[in-house]
Parts: C-alpha cells; sequence; structure tokens
C-alpha cells in the first residue's frame, strides 16, 4: 500500500470504495412512489356516496370526515369537540383576526395615565441611581412608600372614590 491508500474512518480499501459513474445506492427509492403526504392528499380528495337523509351525495372523503367530527361534537362527544375547537383554533387562529383598537373610557384613560407616569419615574429613579447623582430641582422622582400613604385619595385617579 502507498501513503494515499490509507485505510481508516471514512477511508475504505479501495476495492471496495464505489467505482466512478456508479451510485452507492443502485436500488434506491424507485420512481414514482409517493410519500405519505401525497398518499393522504389523494384519498381524502376522492369522492364517495354519502345518504344525507333521503338523499344520496357524492362528497370528498375529507369532507365526510369534517360532517361526522361535526355531527359528533354536535351530540355531545367530549373528544369530537376538543378535536374540532383545535382544528378551528388552528385554523381560524388570532392571525387571521383583524385587531380592532380598544377605546378607552375616561375612567380608564386616567388610570392608565397614571401607569405610565409611575413607570416613567421608576425608569428615572433607577438612571439616577446608577449614575449615582441627585435629583435637579422640578425633576420628576420616585416617591418613597411614605409620600404614597400620605396622599390622599381624592389625588389618586386609581383608587375609588365612592
Amino acid at each position: 500500500m502507498t501513503d494515499s491508500d490509507e485505510v481508516g474512518y471514512g477511508k475504505p480499501p479501495r476495492e471496495h470504495r464505489f467505482k466512478k459513474g456508479q451510485s452507492g445506492n443502485p436500488k434506491g427509492r424507485p420512481r414514482g412512489t409517493k410519500n405519505l403526504k401525497t398518499d393522504l392528499a389523494e384519498e381524502l380528495s376522492e369522492r364517495i356516496s354519502v345518504r344525507e337523509g333521503p338523499i344520496q351525495r357524492k362528497i370528498s372523503k375529507q369532507r365526510a370526515v369534517v360532517k361526522s367530527l361535526l355531527n359528533n361534537a354536535i351530540k355531545g362527544d367530549g373528544r369530537a369537540q376538543v378535536t374540532l375547537f383545535n382544528i378551528m383554533a388552528r385554523l381560524m387562529g388570532p392571525e387571521n383576526e383583524k385587531m380592532e383598537a380598544a377605546t378607552l373610557n375616561e375612567d380608564e384613560a386616567a388610570i392608565l395615565a397614571h401607569f405610565e407616569e409611575r413607570l416613567l419615574r421608576r425608569a428615572q429613579a433607577k438612571a439616577q441611581t446608577a449614575s449615582g447623582r441627585a435629583p435637579a430641582e422640578g425633576e420628576v422622582t420616585q416617591a418613597t412608600s411614605e409620600e404614597i400613604a400620605n396622599k390622599s385619595a381624592t389625588e389618586r385617579p386609581d383608587v375609588d372614590q365612592s
């Protein structure tokens, strides 16, 4: 053997290597064989005869399964109801719904404004303590728990005054 004919991991002996122009899996998957997805799609699209009352109709197998699931759910079958609900949630989920802008009444707007103000004060206080500087005159700072407790209920929009 020469140096180029090393044998080891990933380097089989020369006589056992693939010949040039020959596949490593000559029998492989035959052409034209279908995968599960294709087979299922074909089966579900086939049409069958179904009797609905006195009328005989031809519908797809997929439609028949949906009708059967819906009928069982209506009759009170818990599993059918859960399955139907999951399918509906997946197909008609929140990404398909148009989000409507919520309108706030005056009380909700006041509460939201108060909350935003508190968040702003907290963020500014954290920034000040991180920088180690004292607040300037007139600058909004975080209120202490004593100041909040001493504030009258009439000054706080988040407290019901009735």
